[in-house]
């Protein structure tokens, strides 16, 4: 599909874009195969989360994707939730990513590598698991993280070998008290650390760092190693603690007391004003806490429970709620009873199995909705009212 001009012409269209951000991607992974051993190149598909109409490099086993030209076009149904990640979908195992993509080909290139990544993770021996890292939102995992990022800046940053040592030495000293993709970019060296430079800037910017932190850690770190070790990856497997991998790699020592020497060190990247940024933000966060125990927990709700789930959330805005579960501000869930679309706040437990939202405040056949939310039940479902506890749930007629 293309558009002619009045010289004949032919005039680059959207799909022609995106064909060349497949061809990209194809090139760029096929240079990389050595990597891991093997081509990631794989199902990918971009898709525009307004209009859910897609774009893939590949047709579907079910005939929903349609070829135009260099490509595969079609529209993603409501039933699946539209994110950056990996999905099984119509017979193929595809790497889902959402419009717009990045203009700066360097970020482009590093999403699509990601995402990619996750669809051959199970292929290359490692398993997803969706562990909690609660503490990240907690005042002393928060200052010790920063820390270890703000040394992490440091040892990119260096051109000296010893005082790169050095920053990375007290990047693991932060990262071991706490704790009591990039190679497909196409980046040169120069653009590599400017990269990691302001991703970590840009991470330390969001109101969580629950979900996402090993995105701006590990590849920091693998980085720096690539230099003396360009395939350390194919040394890892599953059952690697990469902290561990990390320090023996770099022949790191660290100090015998973790405590004495973190308090030492800590003012070389800006300990001081850290500590009494997160400090404001933790008093700030019991109130907001109390606030969503009352709204969620204690005052009458709707329970959803999961039979089969599947959701779409930002992991950068969500909030746990001490032992309770997690706060998501905004998020959509799909499930064999219907879609659950948030927009202000809802909370999911701890193991997964159910979501709770305020209480409806219009409930029109199958459309229910309350403060914030919308619930489109399907036909042999209903919402009740339990006379014991005034909370709401499922009823499967």
């Amino acid at each position: 599909m293309f558009i002619q001009s009045s010289f004949g012409q032919k005039v680059p269209t959207f799909q022609d874009s995106v064909a060349t951000y497949f061809n990209e991607i194809k090139v760029e992974m096929g240079k990389q195969k050595q990597i891991w051993g093997k081509d990631l190149y794989g199902p990918m598909f971009f898709v525009d989360p307004n209009t859910r109409q897609m774009f893939a490099n590949m047709p579907d086993t079910a005939d929903v994707l349609k070829q135009a030209t260099e490509i595969y076009v079609g529209t993603l149904p409501t039933e699946v939730n539209v994110s950056n990640t990996a999905i099984d979908w119509n017979g193929r195992h595809w790497a889902m990513i959402m419009l717009p993509l990045p203009t700066d080909k360097h970020e482009r290139l590093n999403l699509l590598a990601h995402e990619s990544f996750h669809v051959n993770q199970p292929s290359l021996g490692f398993l997803l698991f969706n562990t909690a890292n609660n503490h990240l939102d907690q005042k002393d995992g928060r200052v010790y993280l920063r820390l270890e990022l703000e040394a992490l800046k440091n040892a990119v940053q260096s051109r000296n070998k010893k005082e790169q040592k050095m920053h990375l030495t007290n990047a693991f000293t932060f990262r071991a008290y706490r704790y009591l993709g990039a190679s497909m970019s196409g980046r040169n060296q120069k653009q590599s650390i400017d990269h990691f430079v302001q991703n970590i800037d840009y991470f330390l910017k969001n109101p969580t760092f629950v979900r996402s932190f090993a995105y701006h850690t590990t590849p920091v770190y693998g980085y720096l190693l690539m230099s003396t070790k360009k395939f350390w990856n194919k040394d890892i497997s599953i059952k690697t603690n990469l902290t561990d991998y990390f320090i023996k790699a770099f022949e790191i020592s660290l100090p015998t007391d973790l405590k004495k020497s973190t308090e030492l060190i800590l003012t070389r990247y800006d300990g001081t004003k850290i500590i009494s940024e997160e400090e404001i933000r933790a008093k700030k966060n019991e109130k907001q806490i109390a606030y969503y125990k009352d709204k969620f927990i204690v005052q009458p709700h709707v329970e959803l429970v999961f039979e089969k789930m599947n959701v779409s959330f930002d992991p950068r805005n969500i909030m746990p709620l001490e032992d309770k579960g997690t706060i998501y501000p905004n998020i959509r869930v799909t499930d064999n009873w219907g879609i659950l679309t948030v927009k202000n706040g809802a909370l999911m437990n701890s193991d997964w199995s159910k979501i709770s939202v305020t209480l409806p405040l219009v409930n029109e056949n199958k459309n229910i909705s309350g403060d914030g939310w919308v619930l489109e039940l399907k036909e042999g479902y209903s919402l009740i009212k339990d006379k014991d506890t005034a909370n709401y749930k499922l009823k499967k007629e």
